[in-house]
């Protein structure tokens, strides 16, 4: 099976969700935290230094600097700002309470587990780790030399990002594989920039053997390394390297559901979607078209609000205000001028992710859908007229995105990343969504504003309101900014 038709299988539409006879189990409900037992824990200290230039900056690409006073500080400040839990939530009816984290995740499921190789840390031992979100500690599962086992770099710091699908396939069945590489994108930015705020930059790898990392990263069989980030700058406390004799923890990964149950589509997408150890060096197929609109952006919003104090109030909007109240044009133009900065992975040489807006209430752009041409920095009018009614029903009725200031349908050219790089290109496609998704919520909480993504939509519903054939791309991803309501389940 290759993407098209996993594609095409998990697209929704009235008559499948009419079919669908998927229910929450909520007695199985997947444990949200992998733990390893029996591995050394190693603390990382608490409350390390937040990173003080503003977020907006950091989005446009500038660099910070780190406060930390060695390798356990510096690591703890990285995960803190990428990884960690940032609030809770109490459910009314039960008073249960469950945890946010700093990186979004659909559903707030989290299937992106963080694992990371360590060499010459100042005062920190050169292994292999696993981040503990749930106490902000790194487990320890092996010690010895594994970067560059895993990616042909040179880093002090490799992150390979993982899923695990079970935790998304257990709410959203066989859609579940698109989320999980949604979450991969979030995460990865998520990572990027918080390196970027403590003096460091990065650089992802798609393409890896797959099985060649998860036997590296002793991998349990339900969790798949999906992306290679490796940090490095002059930020990072380094010492002299020393030679290590390599000794095995493994540890014993808890189990997350009593019962976990089989997906064939997915497991069959991500074999799909695989590499080998052979795998041939890509080719590029043809970029996009660049084009012009007849809009050009004003200049762009400056807010000098931190980098820290950002990323730990990120949330997810609940709903927003629907009456009055306006997203200013240069708000929106600093949101779009910041989602579609340059990435840096093996596979970003290219772009293949362009956005359309339902505009419902910016100052000095009238209602309508718009296409944002970033090379020029300039919107085309597509359609006129009132878009809320569309945009919540396109988004599978959700009122939210006909009560934002602006709505976002993420058009991804499935059909170039595959000309690229096969069946590889799939996921591709969706880091790069999540990516954007990711910049469009620290950009927006910045401004004063909130974000929510949104990844259940009417797919060909989409495509043909914008008038779209594959070969100029398919919906990938939806996303909505403006004024929120407040949540009342919010504790922290």
């Amino acid at each position: 099976m290759g993407w098209r038709e996993y594609h095409e299988l998990t697209k929704h539409s009235v008559e499948s969700l009419r079919r669908a006879q998927h229910y929450l189990d909520w007695a199985n409900m997947p444990d949200p935290f992998r733990h390893y037992e029996g591995v050394p824990v190693l603390d990382l200290p608490a409350d390390p230094p937040a990173p003080q230039i503003s977020a907006l900056e950091v989005l446009e690409s500038k660099t910070g600097n780190t406060l930390a006073r060695d390798g356990a500080e510096f690591l703890s400040q990285l995960m803190f700002y990428s990884a960690s839990i940032s609030a809770s939530k109490r459910v009314p009816s039960t008073g249960a309470i469950y945890s946010l984290r700093v990186n979004p995740s659909s559903g707030n499921l989290h299937p992106t587990e963080f694992h990371f190789c360590s060499q010459g840390l100042v005062g920190w031992p050169d292994g292999l780790y696993h981040y503990r979100p749930s106490s902000h500690m790194a487990e320890q599962r092996a010690i010895g030399e594994f970067g560059r086992k895993l990616a042909d770099i040179s880093a002090p710091l490799i992150f390979v990002l993982t899923s695990i699908a079970w935790r998304e396939a257990w709410k959203y069945g066989d859609r579940a594989y698109r989320y999980c590489m949604h979450d991969i994108g979030h995460a990865w930015q998520a990572l990027t920039l918080a390196a970027r705020a403590i003096g460091c930059e990065s650089f992802a790898f798609g393409n890896f053997s797959d099985d060649r990392v998860a036997e590296q990263c002793l991998l349990h069989e339900d969790e798949w390394p999906m992306l290679i980030v490796g940090i490095h700058g002059q930020s990072i406390h380094v010492r002299a390297l020393d030679p290590v004799q390599t000794i095995l923890f493994r540890g014993q990964p808890n189990r997350l559901s009593e019962k976990q149950e089989p997906y064939p589509l997915i497991e069959r997408i991500q074999a799909a979607t695989k590499l080998s150890t052979g795998a041939a060096v890509p080719s590029f197929g043809q970029s996009m078209i660049p084009g012009r609109g007849e809009i050009s952006l004003p200049p762009h919003v400056s807010t000098s609000r931190s980098f820290g104090d950002v990323v730990r109030a990120r949330r997810s909007a609940l709903d927003f205000r629907g009456g009055g109240e306006s997203i200013s044009f240069s708000q929106l133009a600093t949101v779009l001028l910041t989602a579609q900065a340059r990435l840096f992975a093996d596979f970003a040489t290219a772009r293949f992710v362009h956005l359309h807006l339902y505009v419902h209430r910016v100052d000095g752009l009238t209602p309508g859908v718009y296409r944002y041409w970033p090379e020029q920095a300039e919107l085309e009018k597509i359609k006129e007229g009132d878009q809320r009614l569309v945009a919540a029903a396109l988004s599978l009725g959700q009122d939210l995105a006909g009560n934002a200031g602006v709505a976002f349908s993420m058009i991804g050219d499935f059909e170039r990343a595959a000309r690229s790089y096969g069946d590889r290109g799939y996921r591709y496609v969706h880091f790069e969504a999540g990516a954007i998704g990711q910049r469009m919520y620290l950009a927006s909480e910045a401004l004063g504003l909130r974000a929510t993504g949104i990844g259940a939509f009417f797919d060909d519903r989409v495509n043909r309101y914008l008038d779209l054939s594959p070969e100029l791309g398919q919906v990938v991803y939806h996303f909505a900014i403006g004024y929120p309501v407040p949540d009342p389940r919010l504790e922290a």
